[in-house]
């Protein structure tokens, strides 16, 4: 059905999977570097898929990844990028440039087979993608990054990585403290605008009658106190990206000016006749729903329909449970640098909590619970006693409700938090579903019928 060239070194991998892409019908190429990549490719017809791993001998997978995509005849080739280690920063590089898909390994059989059937099914249909500049290589470390090892986190980074290639207008939406303005730099940074300014706006936390100024600058006596001209947001952003944070806060009067400066790509700054064009990517988020407020006309239809052109979801911690001691031990290193005898660590006990806890707060208030805890905890070695200012001092047990949860209509906020304790409970199995049905008090066809109910992935091994 299909020719699939496997680029990996590591022979037992490359075989196995060779195997499996035979008994799936299809014709595998074996290439164990780069260079030997390359020339099957000028000895074999165009492949119609390239699983292509990170780490080769010869060069690196994203190189090879830059190579296809500025090649006739190969721009066009589903590259699938394989790594044994997936960081936020090769799943970004990687969609950058136009991977059709990242996986981690190991891979299994029914996981190629939907990845193949996809690929085949689309793949004379599918449109030339553009070609993609370079990926700026790894961050500088004071850099913020995008973290997160689990599922939903992938999930974000292989789209921001796709939508770092484009100049379309990103809506990221999520609850405070998800890192919202973490993505929006990440993406700056991982697109063809890196080299320009990235500006950002809290659109909450400016006076309404300033906010106009704000954004588009004003003229010498435009209003009492403008004694010299002054350039807005929008023309300093010009060439960059433009963050316009807590866009749902926003007044509508204000709404329908943003948006004709988002259709004409023009300003006009406060008290001048003058007409400023401007070069900005949009990048606005908001922890509020927009959808709701439309209904209720607190936000104009046709700005949402603009903002929303590329929709980016910050998955709250509580559904990302496999992140967050990840995350903890990360905030720790980042405390005890450069001095590195002075990182603290986390007891079993304390571990469980951080696990447990609810983190209405998100990401936010987990950096702010381990940078208090190791400031003022006595030893080396954090405990669960060290993370006592997380519980409700009066009741003695922490606030396990969610602020998100807490408005909600009963069955959509006990579904909410039924997917919450499932994924959780398969996080702390390592996605072994007898041991999470345990951990759960039910049976494990229970657990089944609940992942179907919920539309969860029922891919894990039992033990």
């Amino acid at each position: 059905m299909a020719t699939i060239l496997i680029v990996d070194d590591d022979d037992a991998f490359r075989d196995g999977l060779a195997e499996t892409v035979h008994d799936l019908g299809h014709t595998p190429l074996e290439a164990c570097s780069g260079r030997q990549a390359f020339e099957l490719l000028r000895e074999h017809p165009v492949p119609d898929c390239i699983f292509l791993d990170f780490r080769l001998p010869d060069v690196d997978g994203l190189s090879v990844l830059e190579s296809l995509r500025n090649t006739a005849g190969l721009h066009q080739v589903p590259v699938v990028m394989l790594t044994a280690y997936a960081t936020s920063d090769n799943t970004i590089g990687a969609m950058r440039l136009g991977a059709f898909e990242h996986l981690t390994k190991p891979v299994g059989r029914g996981e190629i087979a939907a990845l193949l059937e996809r690929i085949v099914a689309t793949r004379a249909a599918a449109p030339a993608p553009e070609e993609a500049r370079a990926f700026a290589g790894e961050p500088p470390s004071r850099e913020p990054q995008l973290l997160g090892i689990s599922e939903a986190m992938r999930d974000v980074q292989k789209r921001l990585g796709r939508a770092a290639g484009t100049n379309s207008t990103v809506l990221i939406t999520g609850e405070t403290g998800t890192g919202k303005e973490v993505a929006a730099r990440v993406l700056h940074r991982a697109s063809a605008r890196f080299n320009g300014p990235f500006v950002a706006v809290n659109c909450a936390a400016i006076p309404q009658d300033l906010l106009e100024s704000e954004l588009f600058g004003h003229g010498k006596g435009a209003f009492t106190g403008a004694y010299a001209e002054r350039r807005g947001r929008f023309e300093e952003a010009s060439g960059g990206t433009l963050f316009l944070d807590e866009v749902g806060d926003m007044p509508l009067a204000m709404q329908a000016k943003l948006l004709r400066v988002l259709q004409e790509r023009q300003i006009t700054p406060l008290g001048t006749s003058r007409t400023i064009v401007v070069d900005v990517r949009i990048v606005a988020a908001t922890h509020r729903d927009l959808t709701a407020m439309v209904a209720f006309g607190t936000f104009r239809q046709d700005l949402s329909y603009r903002l929303n052109v590329i929709p980016l979801h910050m998955p709250p911690l509580r559904e990302r449970v496999a992140d967050i001691l990840p995350l903890a031990e990360h905030f720790l290193a980042a405390l005890a640098a450069p001095d590195e005898s002075a990182r603290k660590h986390l007891s079993a006990e304390a571990e469980r909590l951080l696990v447990n806890f609810a983190w209405p707060g998100n990401v936010r208030e987990l950096a702010n619970a381990i940078e208090r805890a190791s400031a003022l905890a006595p030893a080396s070695l954090l405990t669960r006693d060290d993370f006592a200012f997380l519980f409700d001092p009066a009741t003695g047990a922490a606030d396990a409700i969610p602020a998100s949860l807490i408005d909600l209509p009963l069955n959509d906020a006990l579904a909410q938090l039924e997917r919450a304790l499932i994924t959780r409970a398969l996080a702390l199995a390592a996605g072994n579903r007898a041991e999470a049905a345990r951990r759960l008090g039910i049976s494990r066809q229970s657990l089944y019928t609940r992942l179907a109910n919920l539309g969860l992935p029922d891919s894990a091994p039992d033990a």
